[in-house]
């Protein structure tokens, strides 16, 4: 249901080692991204595979009956690494972010108000991930054509739905946004300042910027990538989450966007933290930890309001 082949999959995650991510999940997990950008490797718990178990037989019938047109995490590998019998469980999903265009701002959103914006700690870093007030106070909107939002919200609300029948909650709408022109303008600063250490140095032959991650339209990644690509623009059979910013947007974007943390069930450990979070914040507070049903109705109207 999902198009990806074995032997891409397989040459992903071991030709080369991945890369480590200054994400930092939920509860400590950690992630990784192939070499080639194109898949991420997450730490989870016991109990996320434990829920995996649980809910793989209906999401597997769920994306097989949709054609893998969905939102959700694409799973495509589970895995237990043993060492000096310290067991680490992994899960390998398809990179919701592009392995060629940059993102320059990244949201995770749940529809949820309280306590709901990025830490300093977090601002600190080179990509922060900010969230649902911080999106709210920026004025931040996402700006597509109207077949694209009425598609995406369609999706959006199947999929949502799916997740709600399974008591599933506290996932979130990662949301990466790709600036065109910031991408075309750093791009022109590499290739000057390779231009200036070729200058520099005559001896040195071959392509100045052939690194992984150049344009394809350069002469150094013709082999990997067959189609020339102009400024954002993406195959969309590979950047599956992807979608462009209409003509008459403020600015030139391409957006990412995609269901994450999807194996919270609504147990004892959720309904004990919403009766204290009610208590603390008031029965009308928009807090994160409300029952399923809720939860996804709360979501999709947010979602809804985002994308104009």
């Amino acid at each position: 249901a999902l198009p990806i082949y074995d032997q891409d999959y397989q040459n992903s995650l071991t030709r080369s080692a991945p890369v480590n991510s200054d994400t930092q999940g939920r509860f400590g997990a950690r992630f990784l991204t192939t070499y080639d950008r194109r898949f991420v490797i997450k730490t989870i718990s016991s109990e996320d595979i434990a829920e995996m178990h649980n809910i793989l037989k209906k999401y597997h019938q769920f994306i097989v009956e949709c054609h893998g047109n969905t939102l959700l995490p694409q799973f495509l590998g589970m895995y237990r690494l043993s060492v000096d019998s310290m067991e680490t469980y992994m899960v390998v999903t398809r990179n919701v972010f592009s392995h060629r265009l940059a993102v320059h701002r990244k949201y995770d959103l749940k529809g949820s108000t309280v306590s709901r914006e990025a830490s300093d700690k977090e601002k600190a870093k080179e990509l922060p991930t900010f969230k649902d007030n911080d999106f709210i106070n920026e004025g931040q909107k996402l700006h597509v054509e109207e077949e694209n939002k009425k598609a995406f919200l369609e999706k959006l609300k199947r999929d949502v739905e799916f997740l709600s029948q399974l008591k599933i909650m506290d996932y979130s709408l990662l949301v990466g946004i790709h600036d065109v022109d910031r991408a075309e303008q750093e791009e022109m600063e590499v290739e000057e300042r390779a231009d200036d250490e070729e200058c520099e140095n005559d001896a040195m032959s071959g392509n100045p910027i052939s690194s992984y991650g150049t344009p394809p339209d350069s002469p150094g990644n013709l082999l990997n990538f067959p189609r020339f690509f102009g400024p954002g623009e993406f195959d969309p059979s590979v950047d599956v989450y992807a979608m462009r910013s209409h003509d008459n947007a403020p600015k030139k974007e391409v957006y990412f966007m995609a269901i994450i943390d999807i194996l919270t069930p609504y147990d004892a450990k959720k309904k004990a933290a919403h009766a204290a979070k009610t208590v603390k914040h008031g029965a009308g507070a928009e807090i994160s930890t409300v029952n399923p049903e809720q939860y996804s109705k709360r979501f999709i109207e947010f979602m809804s309001n985002i994308v104009t």
